[in-house]
């Protein structure tokens, strides 16, 4: 939800409303990997706000819900690839400072429990659309 800034009315943007920044991935694999990230909650709060992403999206396109079951996978892939964008960057004197954490056993295991929980949300069946 940091990547979506709404512009009010009167402001130099054409067009007052959200607007969605900072898409690193953006087109780059399936359309879900662009809209997972704006889920938050509990189950029933990220079904709801899917309903809602995907009306609007659906404006645009159509949306294959049979990539609904690579969200909690691509959720797992970005756990791992940040703990190792700090990890690649250990040696960087700022990287200790910004993240004091990172080479501690308390970060690790609450990483390993994380991915524990991923893989059994990756047993359940994905949000329905």
């Amino acid at each position: 939800m940091g990547n979506v800034l709404w512009v009010g009315e009167g402001t130099a943007a054409d067009v007052a409303g959200p607007h969605f920044v900072d898409f690193d991935d953006a087109r780059m694999g399936p359309a879900v990997q662009d809209l997972w990230m704006l889920l938050s909650g509990e189950r029933d709060e990220r079904t709801s706000q899917l309903h809602a992403i995907l009306a609007g999206y659906e404006d645009f396109a159509e949306f294959d819900t049979g990539e609904l079951h690579l969200v909690e996978a691509l959720r797992t892939l970005r756990l791992i690839h940040h703990s190792a964008w700090i990890a690649r960057r250990w040696s960087d004197p700022a990287f200790p400072l910004a993240f004091p954490w990172f080479d501690t056993p308390r970060y690790w295991e609450e990483r390993i429990l994380e991915l524990r929980e991923q893989i059994a949300l990756m047993d359940e069946p994905p949000l329905s659309a």
